[in-house]
């Protein structure tokens, strides 16, 4: 990986769930969501962005939602389900990015909310254009995703290093 090429992360909220009467963590997409989802992934791949990583919580939604995105993409990337991402912190979240071997270059997260939004937050040291009034206006709806831009090592991401390239959610 060159210096001056950044390394990219791209925060992408699970798409609207369902209520049925399972625990939270067995929750499916609701139609909406199996709409939005293949939406949102077309919006990954008008992004260029070429993922070698996905990591995706074990929830059933985020793991729904993944299945239908990824379809949409040129080139399916190693796919990691992740306990730790079910109901993370952002600093949780940074400690599972920080483990991330360094030959990785773009990473996928799918996870929920209030972390998802909380980690883009936190991350965002500075912004590109409009993005960050986008994505204080709008919040972090489901089938939102953030792309960060980060020049480090995996190890040294930490609050405030990335630069919030981009913003999409589903109005957008």
């Amino acid at each position: 990986m060159s210096v001056a090429e950044p390394r990219r992360i791209v925060l992408f909220r699970h798409a609207k769930a369902d209520w049925p009467q399972v625990s939270d963590h067995e929750r499916p997409l609701a139609e909406r969501g199996r709409k939005d989802a293949p939406v949102a992934g077309r919006k990954l791949a008008d992004s260029g962005i070429p993922f070698d990583l996905a990591l995706c919580s074990t929830a059933a939604r985020t793991r729904e939602t993944w299945k239908l995105a990824v379809h949409e993409l040129p080139h399916r990337p190693k796919t990691v389900y992740e306990d730790r991402l079910y109901e993370a912190s952002p600093g949780e979240l940074i400690a599972v990015l920080n483990e991330t071997q360094d030959d990785v270059q773009n990473v996928v997260l799918i996870g929920h909310n209030p972390g998802v939004q909380g980690l883009a937050d936190i991350l965002a040291g500075d912004a590109e254009g409009d993005a960050r009034t986008r994505m204080d206006r709008r919040g972090f709806p489901t089938s939102a995703f953030a792309v960060l831009t980060y020049s480090g090592s995996w190890k040294a991401l930490e609050p405030g290093v990335g630069t919030l390239a981009d913003y999409w959610a589903p109005s957008e």
